[in-house]
C-alpha cells in the first residue's frame, strides 16, 4: 500500500474495553461530515471495532497500553489504521492459544471479519513492538474535505502525563472537527457523570473549539486533549503560537464571552514551542 498524507484523525486511547465505542462515536461523526451512506459507515464500524477489540483483548497479554486509530478520507476511499505498541499479532495469537482455544478462535474469527469487510487490508509488525492494522474502504460520498491531508506537524499529547486523560484527538479540516468533537465530548462528559444541563454545556463548548479554534492554531491539525474524573472534565486546546496575548479572544474571537458561561476555568499554557488553553468544567450539583 502507498504512504499515507497525515491523516484527517488521530484519536489516541488507552485499551481499556469502554474506549472502543469512542472510535465507534468518532466515525459516526465522519460519516455525517463526509454524508457516508449507513450501509458504508455499517461495514467500516464493524471492522474497525474488530480490530480495536484485538488491541484490548491481545495486544498487551491482559495489561494496559495505547489504542490509536488514524482516519483518512480521500475521493473513493477511506482507510484506517488501528496500531498498537503491544506483543505483536504472532505474540498475541500465541496468547490467544495460551489462553484457551477460544480465545485463539476470537482473535482469528475477529481478523476474518476485517478482511471480509474492507477492500483491502494490510497487517504490518511495527519495528518498534506493536501491531499495524491498515484497512480500506470503498467512499461512496462526493464531500470533499478542503484542507483534508494538509502536511504539517501533527501535535497530539496534549494532556499527556495525566492519570486522568481519557483521550486525544488531532483533526482537520474545520468542518469534520464541528461533526466529531462534540460527540467526543459529549461521551466522555456522560462518563464523568455529568447532568443533562452540564452535557449540554460541553457540547456548546466544543461547538464553539470547533467553530473558532482553526483560526488561532498553527499547523494543519486542530489538536484536543480530554482529561475526565468524577463530575469532572478538563480540555486543553492547541497547538497555539507560543507567547501570544493570554485572552480567550485571541482563540475564539467574538464567542470568547460565552466560554466564561460555560468553563468554571480557563488559562493559557506555554507547552514547548507552543502553547495550549487549558479549560476546567465542573458539574457542582
Amino acid at each position: 500500500m502507498p504512504t499515507l498524507e497525515p491523516p484527517n484523525v488521530r484519536l489516541r486511547l488507552t485499551n481499556q474495553p469502554e474506549n472502543v465505542s469512542l472510535i465507534r462515536t468518532t466515525l459516526t461523526g465522519v460519516a455525517e461530515a463526509i454524508d457516508l451512506p449507513p450501509a458504508a459507515l455499517d461495514d467500516i464500524t464493524t471492522a474497525v471495532t474488530e480490530a480495536a477489540n484485538n488491541v484490548v483483548l491481545h495486544a498487551y497479554q491482559g495489561g494496559h497500553g495505547p489504542l490509536e486509530a488514524d482516519i483518512h478520507i480521500a475521493e473513493g476511499l477511506i482507510t484506517v489504521v488501528v496500531r498498537d505498541e503491544g506483543v505483536g499479532l504472532h505474540h498475541a495469537l500465541d496468547y490467544g492459544l495460551q489462553a484457551g482455544e477460544t480465545g485463539e478462535q476470537h482473535l482469528e474469527l475477529g481478523l476474518g471479519v476485517i478482511q471480509a469487510l474492507a477492500v483491502s487490508v494490510e497487517f504490518d509488525q511495527r519495528s518498534g513492538g506493536g501491531t499495524e492494522v491498515r484497512m480500506e474502504f470503498a467512499n461512496p460520498s462526493e464531500t470533499l474535505l478542503l484542507g483534508a491531508n494538509a502536511h504539517g506537524e501533527l501535535e497530539l499529547p496534549l494532556c499527556e502525563g495525566s492519570e486522568l486523560t481519557a483521550a486525544t484527538i488531532a483533526i482537520t479540516p474545520a468542518r469534520l472537527a464541528r461533526a466529531v468533537l462534540p460527540r467526543l465530548v459529549c461521551a466522555l462528559a456522560a462518563r464523568a457523570s455529568f447532568s443533562t444541563d452540564r452535557l449540554s454545556d460541553a457540547q456548546l463548548l466544543a461547538d464553539l473549539i470547533a467553530a473558532q479554534a482553526f483560526q488561532s492554531i498553527t499547523g494543519s491539525h486542530l489538536g484536543v486533549g480530554i482529561a475526565v474524573g468524577p463530575r469532572l472534565l478538563e480540555l486543553r486546546v492547541g497547538p497555539l503560537p507560543s507567547g501570544q496575548a493570554g485572552t480567550a479572544a485571541s482563540v475564539l474571537g467574538e464567542l470568547a464571552p460565552v466560554l466564561g458561561s460555560l468553563s468554571d476555568d480557563h488559562s493559557f499554557e506555554e507547552a514547548g514551542r507552543t502553547a495550549v488553553l487549558a479549560l476546567q468544567l465542573l458539574d457542582q450539583r
